[in-house]
């Protein structure tokens, strides 16, 4: 009886709340998430800002508020070079201040209830933001020169940290400020694909210049940047099912192991990591800097695809991708050998535990694209004449004099066959009927010959 009555009531709560409809359209503006203790155990630094609160998830972390009154300053210049009233800025960002609020995923009920505050917060923060991005680009002569963060000293010292935090998963803020802020100042000369343009200058400069159209926030523009593909080159799209749980042979080998099989590595000519692909034996691969802040910055990027329905896959596939190739130092070596691996961080031993650690409870899409890069891979690999010719190229191809007595080699070889063929074109075209004996037959022994005298001697004349 009880169990009914609790199945009542909670019937009559879900249906107090809201439809499935209103539900669904909650879930798809929600884009900004706090990141669960099952996630962060391994690695909770790599998922809290160091430098710079931004958005409502870290406003009350104290270790953070130092830079509080500098974000204070940031917005007195931006309204004093725009010209514009605070409440001009403040009316714009209330219209949408609603779709601002269901961005967040969890958003504290004082910031729900209090839209004025929620309001100010949003204001203070895209301003900042915009201020220390084109201060980066480009100083300003508003700012006294030895402003510890508005200058060339907080540009070199200040806007690196500044940069990682603005990429943490629970530090954003909505794009949609940013647009905001900037059509307001401009009077609507200054579209989305500014922002974009002024965001990846910031935080991804080697992006290639394109048009992004509007984006979730600014770890969802960086991770367009990173799978931007080249629009000249063709790709053939096939969809490989399978389970998570993959079979032994279908386990990519470690990239030193799939060189011995003949496999060579090739750079691909952009950066996305979606160029990956494998054909006629060569695997190619994007370059990638290798530094300090890649492994917090891979981490919030898979934590962003884990939460968000619909973002995609590509980022956990590439690094599930790099941790089968990479196993110890050597994978890393021959990887770095080849560019593809840019070490910023130290030795190669560094790198590969980088990439083994990442991949730790992650699940791969089956329908991931690297999956049939991964069944190419390993069927080259299980065919025996590569491997053999791979052998036979590494022991008698490595260095000139390997090469020199393989050639001395095949030409001794070559004479001695053309001396025989010879020899058998001789033999008939002399026509005889059976070979010549290797040894040929004593001549006859003549009789003795007796000298004269002798002879007469012995028949008595």
């Amino acid at each position: 009886m009880e169990e009914m009555q609790l199945l009542i009531d909670v019937t009559e709560e879900l249906q107090n709340k809201a439809d499935a409809s209103m539900q669904n359209i909650l879930w798809n503006k929600r884009s900004i998430y706090k990141v669960p203790a099952s996630v962060t155990a391994l690695n909770r630094a790599a998922y809290r800002p160091q430098t710079v609160s931004i958005g409502p998830y870290h406003s009350y972390d104290d270790q953070l508020k130092p830079m509080e009154e500098h974000k204070h300053r940031a917005l007195y210049y931006f309204l004093k070079r725009s010209g514009k009233s605070l409440e001009l800025f403040l009316l714009s960002l209330n219209e949408v201040v609603q779709d601002l609020k269901d961005s967040y995923d969890q958003l504290d009920k004082s910031w729900n209830d209090d839209t004025g505050k929620f309001l100010q917060l949003m204001i203070l923060d895209g301003c900042f933001m915009l201020e220390i991005m084109r201060l980066a680009i480009q100083p300003s002569n508003d700012y006294a020169a030895d402003d510890p963060v508005f200058s060339i000293h907080g540009r070199v010292y200040v806007a690196p940290f500044i940069r990682r935090d603005m990429l943490i998963v629970e530090n954003q803020l909505p794009m949609l400020v940013l647009y905001k802020l900037v059509a307001t100042e401009s009077d609507g000369e200054k579209n989305e694909e500014f922002v974009n343009k002024l965001v990846l200058t910031f935080c991804h400069p080697n992006a290639s210049v394109s048009t992004w159209g509007k984006c979730l926030h600014v770890l969802d523009l960086y991770r367009k940047s990173l799978l931007r593909e080249d629009a000249n080159r063709k790709r053939r799209h096939r969809r490989v099912w399978g389970g998570l749980h993959k079979d032994v042979d279908d386990i990519v080998r470690s990239a030193t192991e799939i060189n011995e099989t003949g496999i060579q590595f090739k750079k691909s000519k952009t950066r996305s990591l979606k160029e990956i692909s494998f054909h006629h034996g060569v695997l190619e691969l994007p370059v990638i800097v290798v530094d300090d802040v890649t492994e917090t910055l891979f981490l919030n990027l898979m934590a962003f695809e884990r939460f968000h329905v619909g973002a995609g896959n590509e980022v956990t596939s590439y690094v599930f991708f790099m941790d089968n190739i990479i196993d110890n130092e050597r994978d890393v070596a021959l990887l770095h050998s080849r560019g593809i691996i840019q070490n910023a961080i130290g030795s190669d031993k560094a790198v590969a535990k980088l990439f083994n650690s990442l991949s730790k409870d992650i699940a791969l899409d089956p329908d991931s694209s690297l999956e049939l890069v991964n069944r190419q891979v390993n069927a080259y690999c299980k065919e025996p004449w590569n491997a053999w010719r791979a052998n036979l190229i590494q022991t008698y191809f490595r260095n000139p004099w390997a090469i020199l007595s393989l050639v001395a080699a095949l030409i001794l070889f070559a004479l001695t066959i053309a001396q025989t063929v010879y020899s058998l074109i001789e033999f008939y075209e002399e026509g005889s009927p059976s070979p010549t004996p290797m040894v040929s037959s004593p001549p006859p022994i003549p009789p003795p010959t007796f000298p004269r005298t002798l002879y007469l001697n012995l028949h008595g004349r």
